[in-house]
């Protein structure tokens, strides 16, 4: 008689699914008690578990694979660019958004090249450099596909001290506005490790992606006061248009020096030049290593990738100010640089992503070779395609790439005495 009563509930489910849809479904499944075998696409009207009813109420769809803001991510080496062999001597990382400017992609990014490879804090001097961005310029590339590249050279060097900067230029990102060209960057002023980073945002200014590049030579976006969270740093300015404003989002290091707390903030100002005001919320972001946003209907979405209680995650948020994870995901861009082609339109119908530059840091995995290097990732963030491809639920990893993730010695000891002790031995 069971077996009946299911074949009969079904019989009933497909019947109702025939006659009224996902109307059908739901009366369905408020007769049977049953959730139903078809998901519907509506949140429907019957109890939920909290878990069921959170992929209808935080998520564009319940399905990752209906949902714009999910995507894996491909990755394509770079063609155009030399590093010495990776011996540590020469990197390239952080790099900016990329702008599309008379038929040309533009991309601009942290070069290093010194006679070593970092040493740390206690060791460097003025030419050795005591971190991977430490003793660095910004460089810029040009493009016409986004995979074989053509170095320019130098944009923004270091100044003279005592100016911002003068120990080191790095992270920096672009702003067009108004016919002008505007990079902000964090500007060091000692080395790397001494303290924290002490590298508030700077800027410079030009008539043209190609420069040439002036600077302001004035701090733009300041640290915190003492006892804020951003006391210490400013890291990844990111600007974009909204509202007839600039909107910089950024990073900052908080907490104790060796257990870092990276959460991330927002600064506006109507001028490129300032005055910037922090908002009040900040921070605004709980997790994320680096800033890495774009316009998306009329709010903008964020690349959340490491570190955090919300790593790993795409974020949304309407209102530019607070953030809701739209979906989870995996192998994210390392310090994500995407081609954002409305991030300066002031748009309130962005269309999202499909394309960028990352960084590989410690290419080589070797400390003594230390260097970071360019990388292109493409993805399915965008409402104007659809890769089915790039909505996969999962990636798969050769084993390889699993135990690479070892035991440490230190590890295995405790496994050992842990074992013997349990054991008696």
């Amino acid at each position: 008689m069971k077996r009946i009563a299911i074949m009969l509930s079904m019989l009933t489910l497909i019947w109702g699914c025939k006659q009224g849809g996902e109307s059908g479904v739901e009366e369905t499944a408020k007769e049977t008690g049953v959730f139903p075998q078809i998901m519907p696409e509506e949140k429907p009207d019957f109890a939920l578990s909290a878990s069921m009813d959170r992929i209808y109420t935080d998520y564009e769809s319940p399905r990752p694979d209906k949902n714009e803001l999910f995507s894996q991510f491909k990755y394509t080496e770079l063609k155009g660019f030399d590093y010495n062999g990776h011996d540590g001597t020469i990197t390239r990382r952080d790099p900016s958004k990329i702008l599309l400017h008379d038929g040309k992609y533009y991309v601009w990014y942290t070069y290093r090249n010194t006679p070593t490879p970092p040493q740390g804090a206690a060791k460097c001097n003025d030419t050795i450099p005591s971190s991977d961005w430490d003793l660095s310029e910004i460089w810029y590339a040009t493009s016409t596909d986004g995979f074989n590249w053509e170095e320019q050279g130098v944009a923004i060097k270091r100044p003279e001290k005592p100016l911002v900067g003068w120990r080191s230029v790095t992270t920096t990102d672009i702003l067009e506005w108004k016919g002008k060209y505007y990079l902000y960057y964090q500007g060091f002023m000692e080395a790397s490790g001494k303290r924290g980073d002490d590298c508030p945002v700077a800027v410079s200014y030009a008539d043209s992606p190609d420069g040439p590049w002036t600077p302001h030579n004035e701090i733009v976006i300041p640290n915190g006061g003492e006892g804020a969270w951003d006391q210490f740093s400013i890291h990844d300015p990111y600007p974009l248009v909204h509202d007839g404003k600039i909107y910089i989002y950024y990073k900052s290091d908080f907490g104790q020096k060796g257990d870092w707390i990276r959460m991330q903030g927002l600064a506006i100002a109507d001028n490129p030049l300032g005055p910037f005001e922090k908002h009040p919320l900040n921070p605004l972001i709980t997790s994320g290593h680096e800033t890495s946003l774009f316009p998306y209907k009329g709010g903008v979405a964020a690349l959340v990738y490491k570190d955090g209680p919300e790593h790993n995650t795409i974020q949304y948020a309407e209102d530019w100010v607070n953030f809701e994870i739209a979906s989870i995901t995996e192998l994210m861009p390392y310090a994500a640089a995407p081609f954002v082609p409305d991030a300066f339109t002031d748009t309130k119908d962005g269309r999202g992503i499909t394309w960028g530059l990352a960084h590989f840091i410690n290419y080589t995995g070797e400390w003594s070779k230390f260097n970071s290097k360019l990388v292109r990732f493409d993805c399915d963030l965008s409402r104007d395609i659809h890769d089915p491809q790039m909505k996969h639920h999962r990636v798969n990893h050769k084993p390889d790439v699993y135990y690479r993730q070892a035991l440490t010695q230190k590890q295995r000891k405790r496994i050992s005495e842990e074992n013997k002790a349990l054991l008696g031995l």
